[in-house]
């Protein structure tokens, strides 16, 4: 497990990451999302080790990950920005890895060049922009880390091959309890595999939650009432209502609470027709933002 206690970090007179506090459950997929200069960039070298808070710490299982070699030996940091030794190939830089990690796995190294159809001979300079992000990540799911943190990896990728490392990151958790952070501006690219979400805004944590439990507190319903729109609006008063919106005679709730609750809830309001429908991601953090007197929409911008 990871925790992340009341993490501060400065550069000069800029507060990148301000009392920032984070529990990482064990074999999770945990997605950190923010718009650019929310400091999660910072927060993933803090993770890594490879720069220190200025308040606060980073513990694993306990251990403070600051220069902690044992702790760093189970943890791979994949940067936004691709780094590669020059003019090197896959080839050449399985060899680097190998020698900085006693797990690096030879033989996952040519499984995955296999299932990411890369030549591991070429120099990786040639490569595409998406291609460098596979190759990135080929070399460190082949060190077999406990923890693997990735910034934007999915920038650059095709759907296809977004859809390929999503696999790939489900079966390593599933298989042997990777735990996985992922950092992206793009919430629509987490709603998919993350189980916990964490949002940072100006440095600051506002949120973080599992996904599930989210999603079972929130209700999206549409339907339609009998009466006319001040009889609805009547009807309506006393529902836990976090978003309604009208369109002709067809109604659109958020609510909040349980299904079971909310159902009976509708059912008591006796609408002419109503239904529930799955809520994205993005509508779950609006409403959620929204509750609290932010605008969503400026966060991510």
């Amino acid at each position: 497990m990871i925790k992340i206690d009341s993490v501060t970090k400065n550069f000069s007179d800029v507060r990148s990451l301000d009392k920032v506090s984070v529990t990482v459950p064990e074999g999770s997929i945990f997605g950190l999302v923010g718009s650019n200069g929310s400091g999660k960039s910072t927060l993933l070298r803090i993770l890594s080790g490879t720069i220190a808070p200025d308040e606060g710490c980073v513990l694993y299982d306990g251990a403070n990950i600051w220069e902690n070699t044992t702790a760093k030996a189970t943890m791979v940091y994949l940067s936004d920005e691709q780094f590669f030794l020059p003019h090197s190939s896959l080839q050449d830089m399985s060899v680097l890895y190998e020698s900085l990690y006693s797990t690096f796995s030879r033989n996952r190294f040519t499984e995955l060049a296999n299932i990411f159809e890369l030549d591991t001979r070429r120099k990786i300079h040639t490569f595409s922009k998406g291609m460098q992000k596979q190759a990135s990540l080929l070399l460190g799911l082949s060190v077999c880390p406990k923890y693997i943190f990735c910034d934007e990896t999915f920038d650059g990728l095709d759907p296809v091959m977004r859809q390929l490392v999503k696999r790939i990151f489900a079966e390593e958790v599933a298989e042997r309890q990777l735990t996985v952070i992922l950092a992206s501006h793009n919430l629509r690219e987490l709603e998919d595999i993350c189980d916990h979400i964490a949002l940072l805004h100006k440095g600051a944590l506002l949120f973080q939650r599992d996904l599930d439990d989210m999603k079972l507190n929130i209700q999206k319903i549409q339907a339609v009432f009998t009466g006319d729109e001040n009889d609805t609006a009547n009807l309506l008063a006393h529902m836990p209502l976090m978003n309604l919106e009208r369109r002709g005679s067809m109604y659109t709730l958020v609510v909040r609470g349980a299904r079971e609750e909310i159902e009976a809830q509708m059912r008591a309001l006796a609408p002419k027709f109503y239904e529930f429908i799955p809520l994205t991601l993005e509508e779950i953090f609006i409403s959620e933002m929204g509750d609290r007197g932010y605008d969503f929409a400026k966060i991510l911008a």
